[in-house]
């Protein structure tokens, strides 16, 4: 996104999963390679609409001369409205006995598109005209040209409108304007009058026939010879949606893009300006959760029809490399993902033991599992149990967070102060309203799975807060950056603490709930994380981490009913799965010279 670069030819060398080695052709060592982007989608389709914007100098004079050709031959002579071509459709229809002809101009069709409805009365058609000659005087013709060029709609894609030639020719042909031949220029002027009755997929004959109506125009203008002419109309109509192009094929993390955007643009800049939008996502990664959340609802059998999954994967930088917000992952509605705010349970115990560590507690001092009973407003009182229901005596802080003890939670928290534990969750996460309240210990706070990546986050990154991001950059129609999206990286947490937190959560998967990790995950990369159960089992989650991943599923369902599921058998079974195909780096802990070990009993 930092401009153009000159084509090179280089070898990849791998070593199991990761690149080992980049070479030039000429076997000289290579330090970095950038490969073409690909398209994932456009900003349009939250519209229903989507286009690709282009400058009239990137159209090909057969493009233009077809257009003008089939729908305004006299665009560069009238004012807007046109005498000649009215009298020529009005004589056109009294000869057919019928309305065989219209008399818009290009600049009325724009303006009907921008401005007016597709009611016939003569009052907007006069409303039309009126209209257009006003354009007319502020604009000059080759921006109105440019204009309706990208504006005209051309087809349908799905439930989603294709606008513009410039996106038509990619959906038609799978080609940008550019490489178009004299007969496919022909055949997406003819689309104009009637995308649908002369759409060349379904009605190829038809297409044919109004396409061959336009060369012959050309011909009788004499904008082609008769050799391009006989050598146009010979051949067959070949057009089929581009396998490499779909409409929107990950709305839930194009969402999470348009919102990263729209801090910077207004949305009117995002529909004129042809801005190229460079983005962190990861087909591999975004392919996999897909894949993960299908494999675990087939898993659940009928079970599977009620719930709902979404899912975050995050890079070591703060980059957000894939997002599903469904089950259905290309279901364009509700994202899960961004929205929907549910009880974090478990996985807010981690900020009550980053408090106590911060104190000068450390994960062998021990706090008492007994029942606890804390009294709240109005006379009542609160009395967590643990998940099995049962009293562990005193254990340490380690036992106390792998096995998820909601009493030595409760305990704990309550030694340190409740608005110190709030202060722990502001700085995990940068937001400043956590409700102080007893219990926020055990997850009575409500986050989306994307919060939650970004309180987790700073723990993955050793303490380190950022804003998770999915936009890299910003390029303008004529391949300029115009803005770059570096990480504000913001220190909230010392480095000793952060390593007892890692060594925690990693214990979390080799000794506590989350054990069932390595039935998806290789043994050899290491992970850490939390699971998260809210009352009733209602939500279901995991948040984790490996040396070079984060990733957070949760699981439930839209009418916040039990799901018979806990961390360890919903969350964690989907973030398992994830991390099985995304990560490549297994964590290891460096020890800080202020931290030793020493064996303990329990």
């Amino acid at each position: 996104f930092e401009g153009q670069e000159e084509s090179l030819e280089f070898r990849v060398r791998f070593a199991g999963r990761t690149v080992a080695s980049l070479t030039t052709a000429k076997n000289e060592a290579l330090d970095l390679a950038r490969l073409d982007p690909l398209k994932i989608g456009g900003i349009y389709p939250s519209q229903k609409e989507d286009r690709k914007l282009v400058q009239l100098k990137e159209v090909p004079k057969d493009l233009i001369n077809s257009l003008l050709a089939i729908e305004d031959r006299d665009y560069f002579d009238h004012f807007g409205v046109s005498i000649k071509g009215i009298t020529r459709a009005v004589w056109t229809n009294i000869r057919a006995g019928r309305v065989a002809q219209g008399g818009s101009t290009l600049t009325q069709q724009l303006v009907k598109n921008f401005y007016l409805t597709s009611e016939k009365s003569l009052k907007r058609k006069l409303i039309e005209a009126v209209y257009a000659v006003l354009l007319e005087v502020h604009y000059s013709k080759d921006e109105i040209l440019e204009t309706y060029i990208n504006e005209i709609y051309l087809g349908q894609s799905g439930d989603n409108a294709i606008h513009g030639f410039g996106l038509a020719s990619e959906f038609y042909f799978g080609r940008t304007l550019n490489r178009l031949t004299l007969e496919q220029s022909a055949l997406l002027a003819a689309l104009v009058n009637g995308p649908s009755i002369y759409n060349p997929i379904r009605n190829p004959e038809r297409s044919k026939k109004r396409r061959d109506l336009v060369l012959e125009r050309l011909l009788s203008d004499k904008k082609i010879s008769q050799d391009q002419f006989t050598a146009a109309v010979k051949a067959p109509v070949k057009a089929q949606p581009s396998r490499a192009w779909k409409t929107n094929r990950f709305p839930a993390y194009l969402d999470l893009v348009r919102r990263n955007l729209h801090r910077d643009y207004e949305q009117e800049d995002l529909q004129v300006d042809g801005l190229r939008v460079f983005t962190a996502f990861d087909p591999i990664a975004q392919i996999s959760a897909e894949k993960a959340v299908a494999d675990f609802i087939a898993d659940q059998g009928k079970g599977g029809a009620t719930l709902q999954v979404a899912t975050v994967v995050v890079s070591e930088s703060g980059e957000v490399l894939s997002l599903v917000g469904d089950k259905v992952p290309n279901y364009q509605g509700f994202n899960r993902a961004l929205d929907a705010k549910r009880s974090i349970g478990s996985l807010a115990k981690p900020a009550v033991l980053l408090t106590a560590l911060r104190s000068g507690k450390t994960l062998a001092t021990t706090v008492s599992d007994e029942p606890v009973s804390v009294p709240q407003n109005k006379g009542k009182v609160w009395v967590p149990q643990n998940y099995d229901h049962m009293s562990h005596g005193d254990v340490t802080l380690l036992k106390m967070i792998t096995q998820s003890y909601n009493q030595a939670t409760v305990r704990l928290g309550l030694s340190v102060g409740l608005p110190n534990i709030r202060q722990t969750f502001r700085k995990l996460t940068g937001v400043q309203d956590f409700p102080l309240a007893p219990a926020m210990m055990l997850g009575s706070v409500d986050m989306s799975p994307f919060a939650v990546a970004g309180m987790y986050y700073t723990i993955f990154s050793g303490g380190y807060r950022t804003d998770l991001r999915a936009v890299r950059g910003v390029q303008d129609s004529d391949g300029k950056a115009v803005r770059s999206y570096a990480s504000k990286i913001h220190k909230e947490f010392d480095s000793d603490v952060m390593h007892l937190m890692h060594y925690a959560l990693r214990a979390v998967i080799f000794e506590g709930t989350g054990g069932g990790a390595f039935k998806h995950l290789p043994m050899d990369i290491h992970a850490a994380g939390k699971t998260g159960t809210s009352n009733d089992q209602r939500d279901s989650w995991f948040a984790g981490f490996t040396g070079d991943r984060l990733a957070v599923a949760w699981v439930g369902n839209d009418q916040h009913l039990p799901t018979k599921l806990n961390g360890s058998t919903g969350g964690l079974a989907v973030w398992s799965r994830v991390m099985a195909k995304v990560a490549h780096k297994s964590l290891t802990l460096k020890t800080p010279s202020s931290i030793s070990y020493q064996w303990v009993d329990g």
